[in-house]
């Protein structure tokens, strides 16, 4: 039997593996390179010599790193300029890129003031010139230009109630690419005729362009009316600002222009290329688990939903396995990828993963030798220090003992508070990736 403080020893160790496999230095080293002149990216080929100018920009939690790589493989001679827009403590010492600390989930007028410097990049930049543009997970959140007359504030309040009522990425990001004006493509129409690559960390599930970051560079797929369809599906329509739903009713009536669709043509010049994802960072989780000598078996990189309902299920295979050897015989490590989500029903402190680790200790209560564990890739869980937290079998029974219910502080969305007096807490400060969640169960035998 392995005890529990060496089940959450292997489950640390699988994370730190996950998040060295995931680093933006790594990923720029798979896809981008510099032979004589020649810039390969991906499957494209780019003569820097052709170019006048090479300009740096990006937004999101890891761009910072990615930016570093991206100096380190150019040069700084051969970079006219650059800005980006990262989370606050999010940074890297950088020599020709600029950097702007703003606010995640909820944007700030950090993030207004860094939009803009990035918008006048991109039209600063003309025939002639290359943009390399660096997305990665956050950028919605840490790209904030609401088209006029809307504000700062009704974006935030609209950011707020999305969040809360358990939208996935794709519907939030829907209604926030119809209110931007730099996101959904927009960017792409920005910096025409200028030639474009845009490295992009997917943070993601199924990796959609238009919906990483919100797709700055990428045809949007969504439209006026689907992003109003996620407002009426969650019942939004009152505690959205008036403004917002005036927008939104516009653009369905088509009074208002659509987001830039495939097709158009500020996209001839625009390469999107994806360098890192969360199918990668199962990988390695694997790997790595396999060399602990577990049996790894992933259960899937695209996982959706509410976040205990998906806890629900890791922890009824857990018990599976351990009453019947199915679908696999101890040790196994079970891996899932993707993002959950959280409908938030009290006003706790936590996030996705601690939310998942206290539902799943509710479920392995009582069992021996199985470990739940669940963090964010990028170091961050919500509005909170943690990336993540651990549970196991005794983890229900350790709280009751210092007056602690689980029962009512998942009830109250308040997995931080919970799991803080417990030392479950999984704190690591930012990676410098971000390629969604890492979730594993660890049943020893």
């Amino acid at each position: 039997m392995r005890t529990n403080r060496r089940l959450r020893n292997d489950a640390m160790s699988i994370f730190r593996a996950v998040v060295d496999a995931a680093q933006p230095a790594r990923a720029v080293e798979r896809h981008l390179r510099l032979e004589r002149g020649v810039l390969h990216a991906g499957s494209r080929r780019y003569r820097l010599d052709r170019y006048r100018r090479v300009f740096i920009t990006g937004c999101g939690k890891a761009t910072a790193s990615l930016a570093a790589a991206v100096e380190k493989l150019l040069g700084p001679r051969r970079i006219e300029g650059g800005v980006i827009v990262v989370k606050d403590e999010h940074t890297v010492p950088l020599k020709r890129i600029e950097i702007v600390e703003s606010s995640h989930p909820v944007p700030d007028e950090r993030g207004v003031m860094g939009a803009r410097r990035v918008a006048a990049l991109c039209e600063q930049a003309g025939e002639g010139d290359l943009i390399i543009a660096l997305i990665s997970g956050g950028g919605s959140a840490l790209l904030p230009l609401p088209v006029p007359p809307l504000t700062l504030a009704e974006k935030q309040q609209t950011t707020k109630a999305l969040l809360a009522c358990g939208a996935s990425i794709h519907e939030i990001n829907a209604v926030r690419k119809h209110l931007s004006a730099v996101k959904g493509g927009q960017l792409a129409r920005l910096a025409s005729p200028a030639t474009v690559i845009a490295l992009l960390l997917s943070d993601v599930t199924g990796d959609p362009l238009d919906v990483i970051a919100s797709g700055p560079f990428a045809p949007d797929e969504s439209t006026f009316a689907s992003a109003w369809a996620v407002i009426e599906k969650y019942g939004l329509a009152s505690g959205v600002p008036a403004a917002v739903r005036r927008r939104l009713e516009q653009g369905v009536a088509g009074l208002v222009a659509e987001t830039p669709k495939p097709g158009d043509p500020c996209f001839e010049k625009v390469q999107n290329l994806i360098v890192g994802s969360n199918a990668q960072a199962v990988e390695a989780a694997s790997r790595r688990a396999r060399e602990l000598g577990y049996r790894p078996m992933v259960l899937s990189t695209t996982i959706e939903g509410e976040t205990r309902d998906v806890a629900r299920m890791h922890a009824a295979i857990a018990r599976e396995a351990l009453n019947s050897g199915r679908p696999g015989h101890p040790p196994l490590c079970l891996i899932s990828g993707g993002e959950t989500t959280v409908t938030l029903r009290g006003n706790g402190m936590g996030g996705r993963n601690q939310e998942f680790a206290l539902a799943a200790a509710l479920d392995i209560a009582g069992l021996e030798g199985v470990l739940a564990f669940s963090a964010g890739t990028d170091g961050t869980d919500g509005p909170t220090p943690a990336a993540g937290a651990f549970a196991d079998g005794s983890t229900v029974s350790r709280a009751a003992s210092l007056g602690l219910d689980a029962r009512d502080f998942l009830a109250r969305n308040d997995s931080y508070r919970f799991f803080e007096p417990l030392g479950g807490l999984v704190i690591t400060g930012p990676t410098g990736t971000n390629v969604m969640d890492i979730r594993l169960i660890l049943v020893a035998p």
